[in-house]
């Protein structure tokens, strides 16, 4: 892209061109000093519709079990219960760790764990459950449309049967995980054994029209393209036009240490730095119908997620206390973010940082 079409295309989307599929193909593919200017362009725009709050969530991670169904070639986290290193955790460790959360004074418990083959809507039920005798009052972020979809075929019920019991039984947001890229000719070598493009987006969207509200993700640099990558945003931003049911986009770069994509010689070790900070600036550019892009502190380090706040994020997520998925695949300093160092990255860009919870309603 010649350097006077650049600046015509970013005056355009700032005067409020929704960008096409094609034209985020292009950005993301620079590979220059202009990539300043397009996340300068990003920045106004998260100016515009995030203010100058950088937001975070007080939250704990709970990894119930690494035993799963899936064992997807990018992940390092999930394992096959024959596996030495396989755990699940019982009723009594659960609401340990439920306690531990709500003496941290937390306001979100997300579950991350693998699709384990034997649970089905009643296991999740009965997990909710133990979690809020433990911790009345938290959000529980969990159950991504593949373990939705699980569920129902381990229960011989709709997913829709199963999205109405585990509201019951507490879930408070879902997550939009398992999108990995939703373009199954990318699924069928990275996610072969997850639902398929067409049935997350299915569930997503029942989920929001039972009043659900769900994050939206990527996980990309493996052996996605530019275009998969920009196709995957069109695939939410329709999503969202029809159901405003995302409270953000979580870009959650590949990390490639432990998994079978690299180890097989299919994926380069991880996204570059250029790729990262396009994608931030290019989502926020693209996702004209989205309040709020998180940069993942965990995946991405801190000196990069302070720059990723410079190119189109507003939100750092959360605290953690613990990701064992980040890593299990080489993720370094991703078990705790401290609200003063937050505040402290925040403040040397001139942004004040704020607490919200899940459904991004700011705390004090």
């Amino acid at each position: 892209m010649k350097d006077k079409d650049l600046g015509i295309l970013l005056d355009d989307i700032l005067s409020g061109h929704r960008m096409t599929v094609a034209e985020a193909e292009s950005l993301m593919k620079i590979k220059d000093r202009r990539m300043w200017d397009i996340a300068a362009a990003a920045d106004e725009i998260r100016e515009r519709r995030a203010g100058e709050v950088v937001t975070y969530v007080r939250n704990q991670n709970i990894h119930v079990t690494n035993i799963c169904r899936n064992l997807c070639n990018f992940c390092a986290f999930g394992k096959p219960p024959s596996d030495s290193e396989a755990y699940l955790f019982n009723k009594e460790s659960i609401k340990e760790s439920a306690r531990l959360a709500k003496k941290r004074n937390v306001t979100e418990i997300c579950l991350l764990s693998g699709v384990h083959p034997d649970f089905d809507v009643e296991s999740y039920e009965n997990i909710l459950r133990w979690i809020l005798e433990e911790a009345p009052g938290v959000d529980i972020h969990t159950m991504s449309p593949d373990e939705i979809s699980h569920a129902a075929k381990m229960s011989g019920i709709s997913t829709k049967e199963v999205l109405e019991r585990v509201i019951s039984a507490g879930l408070g947001t879902l997550q939009g995980t398992g999108a990995e890229i939703l373009v199954d000719d990318v699924r069928k070598v990275i996610c072969p054994s997850k639902v398929s493009t067409a049935e997350w987006a299915r569930i997503i969207k029942e989920a929001h029209s039972l009043g659900l509200k769900s994050t939206s993700t990527i996980m990309y640099g493996s052996v996605d393209t530019e275009k998969d990558r920009a196709e995957h945003l069109s695939v939410l931003r329709e999503i969202q036009d029809e159901t405003h049911g995302f409270t953000e986009l979580v870009p959650l770069p590949y990390l490639h240490l432990n998994t079978r994509l690299y180890e097989r010689g299919l994926a380069p070790a991880g996204a570059t730095g250029r790729t990262d900070l396009l994608f931030f600036a290019v989502s926020r550019l693209f996702l004209d119908n989205f309040d709020n892009i998180q940069i993942s502190w965990g995946k991405v380090g801190l000196k990069f997620t302070q720059l990723g706040l410079m190119a189109g994020g507003n939100d750092l997520g959360g605290t953690m206390f613990a990701d064992e998925v980040s890593t299990d695949a080489g993720g370094k300093d991703s078990d705790f973010f401290n609200p003063e160092e937050m505040k402290r990255i925040a403040e040397d860009i001139g942004r004040t940082l704020s607490q919200r919870n899940t459904k991004y309603q700011l705390i004090g």
